[in-house]
């Protein structure tokens, strides 16, 4: 079985459980193809930060309902800690 290549981010690689719900989604994922490797990163950092399993899921769901909604980075977050300013 072949992994469908979705595209990652600048710092952060795409984690298996975001990938497959963005190829899963194919409403997020056209707008996932289209932000910025920035933006991408940002929504990569948002849902692997969380400490628990379950707040992970929980941003995965979020993630997709908001980039098929059409929003392009993360909300109310100070942004990703780990690229360089």
């Amino acid at each position: 079985m072949t992994k469908k290549t979705i595209a990652g981010g600048v710092v952060h690689t795409m984690p298996d459980d975001l990938r497959k719900a963005l190829i899963e989604t194919p409403a997020a994922r056209a707008v996932w193809e289209d932000i910025t490797p920035l933006a991408r990163n940002e929504w990569i950092c948002w849902v692997t930060s969380g400490k628990k399993a379950e707040t992970r899921g929980i941003r995965i769901k979020k993630a997709l309902s908001k980039l098929k909604g059409g929003m392009r980075r993360p909300c109310c977050w100070a942004g990703c800690m780990h690229r360089s300013k």
